[in-house]
């Protein structure tokens, strides 16, 4: 069917796995077998395609895919890097699978900082966006462009610092680099080109957004329940985190205790609940919440 909505997702890897993740908590079923290109949604009009990280804009912008979900770095260095615009833009930002592009050398190396890389080699899997850096400070620097294993190219002299994607930093301390500048902060993204989609395949993207903004927004938030004086209220609802308008129940038994139930949107830290504590709460229970549709 022409109508089923296709969405281009990375074939492997962490982003995949989150990506896979989030469209199941979204109530997709679906199953990836070994190396297929297609994958089937079951229960609604839908197709995955699983192709390569940096194909996937080019799939949104040339009408292969409708939408796509990628790293913010890969679509910025695609973007870059195209002879043509490309014809793909953000629609959502997801949340997961953070990382930055960091510039890093040797700790005891003559890099130290952004102001040594002038007259020296940067290697990279990421020209565009490493270009770019260097041409908005005014930074002359040559980028030896490699296709992986970039943390080794100082060992092996073939550039003074490297620009590579840093998640925890231990491959970069394993190979004895430190990063000294983030040039881009990366997270994934949902990205669709500006033309428009048929009627129902509009249908289906807008469930599918609300969906995924559900499940986004219940991430972090939290349902909580907790037992407290009358007199305490007002105080109790000032300091629950995000939480609009609180269910304040009657309690049977004592007369000056009442229950008070709210959702709060925002972290729910330890130092909350002892905060609660001190001005009187009990029996507080702070629950996660599985879907949320506003």
């Amino acid at each position: 069917m022409t109508d089923r909505l296709k969405i281009a997702l990375q074939k492997k890897g962490r982003l995949a796995e989150d990506s896979f993740a989030l469209l199941k908590k979204c109530g997709l079923r679906f199953s990836i077998r070994g190396g297929g290109l297609l994958a089937r949604v079951k229960n609604m009009p839908i197709d995955l395609l699983l192709v390569r990280d940096d194909d996937i804009p080019s799939f949104v912008a040339n009408n292969a895919a409708d939408i796509g979900i990628v790293g913010e770095n890969v679509l910025v260095e695609e973007q870059l890097v195209s002879k043509n615009e490309l014809d793909a833009a953000i629609a959502m930002r997801l949340g997961f699978s953070r990382c930055k592009l960091c510039l890093a050398a040797a700790e005891t190396g003559k890099v130290q900082s952004a102001s040594d890389l002038s007259g020296t080699r940067i290697a990279t899997t990421y020209p565009g966006v490493t270009g770019r850096y260097l041409s908005e400070n005014g930074i002359d620097a040559k980028l030896v462009e490699m296709k992986g294993a970039v943390e080794l190219a100082p060992s092996i002299q073939i550039a003074e610092s490297i620009c590579d994607l840093v998640s925890s930093g231990a491959t970069l301390e394993a190979n004895g680099l430190t990063a000294f500048e983030t040039i881009l902060e990366s997270e994934a993204v949902l990205i669709r080109s500006a033309r428009e989609l048929s009627a129902n395949k509009s249908d289906i993207l807008d469930k599918l957004m609300n969906r995924i903004d559900g499940v986004l927004k219940s991430a972090e938030t939290k349902y909580i329940m907790l037992n407290a004086p009358k007199s305490a209220v007002k105080e109790i609802t000032d300091l629950l985190p995000g939480s609009d308008s609180p269910t304040i129940i009657p309690l049977g038994g004592p007369e000056d205790l009442v229950a008070v139930q709210a959702v709060c949107t925002e972290t729910v830290f330890w130092e909350t609940l002892e905060g609660l504590k001190t001005l009187g709460a009990r029996a507080i229970l702070v629950l996660p919440i599985e879907k949320m549709m506003s």
